[in-house]
């Protein structure tokens, strides 16, 4: 695929996703939904259904395949032999939208032979818009303004990602849970612990995890609890075009995607 098509589908991807967070932004702002998390009708469900809608909108257009959480169910059998798919979560950090924290995103990633190649977040709250190009070693970030403009050039070396490196070298800033951890993730951060490092917690929720490592306002991410493929691709794809690596727990290889089965392994981010 030639930097121009990447470049196409890229910004296809990005416009997308800012769509997709205005659908979700007129149910956000509009509804008292409480903890309503599981039933068909609830906010947070229609949210999810109108924010798909709207990608597949977009992406059906591109004749590229598309794996999403909303059709999660397509069977190996018809997916294995894909060279490029769509990865797709239309609301990523339930917990978060029901919080109303405003840590939720939609996140789109594009996958060529089991590797995620372009990846985009965005952050309907904040209007934080994040995009990753693999091939160029790029990622971007934007904060469009109220009207979601998109500026004339969203490649602009303006917008380059730049991250920040930690200045005290004896601190290790870790992604997790302030209030809950789970003994898989409380031995790794004794593990550093034990290595002489002071260790601080930074914690964020949904995507957000892998877009604070690529800034550089963490250092690393140990995730060892059960995730799915579009809940890392976009992230996966921003922080590969940064230099970082997203690897297996067990085996230190990077992730894979469109595997047969769609659950990842635990994995570490750094």
């Amino acid at each position: 695929m030639t930097s121009a098509i990447l470049d196409k589908q890229l910004l296809l991807a990005v416009q997308a996703s800012i769509e997709a967070g205005q659908e979700i932004m007129k149910i956000y702002d509009s509804v008292d939904f409480g903890t309503e998390l599981k039933k068909d009708d609830s906010p947070l469900t229609q949210a999810d259904l109108e924010s798909n809608k709207v990608i597949m909108s977009y992406l059906i257009n591109t004749d590229i395949p598309i794996i999403s959480e909303e059709n999660k169910n397509l069977d190996f059998d018809q997916r294995k032999d894909w060279e490029l798919c769509w990865m797709v979560d239309p609301l990523d950090g339930t917990k978060e939208f029901i919080k109303r924290n405003g840590e939720f995103t939609v996140n789109i990633a594009l996958i060529s032979n089991c590797k995620p190649i372009l990846g985009v977040i965005y952050v309907p709250v904040s209007k934080e818009l994040y995009l990753g190009n693999v091939a160029q070693n790029k990622s971007y970030k934007i904060v469009l303004n109220d009207s979601l403009s998109l500026p004339n050039d969203i490649f602009a070396s303006e917008y380059l990602l730049e991250t920040t490196t930690n200045s005290n070298q004896s601190v290790v800033r870790v992604v997790g849970s302030r209030s809950h951890m789970n003994e898989e993730t409380e031995n790794y951060i004794q593990h550093l612990k034990d290595d002489g490092k002071e260790v601080e917690i930074v914690s964020k929720g949904s995507s957000l995890k892998f877009c604070i490592v690529a800034e550089g306002k963490a250092d690393i991410y140990p995730r060892v609890a059960p995730t799915m493929e579009w809940d890392t691709a976009a992230g996966h794809a921003i922080c590969t075009a940064m230099g970082l690596k997203v690897t297996n727990w067990e085996t230190g290889e990077d992730l894979k995607y469109n595997k047969e089965n769609l659950l990842n392994p635990y994995f570490l981010v750094k």
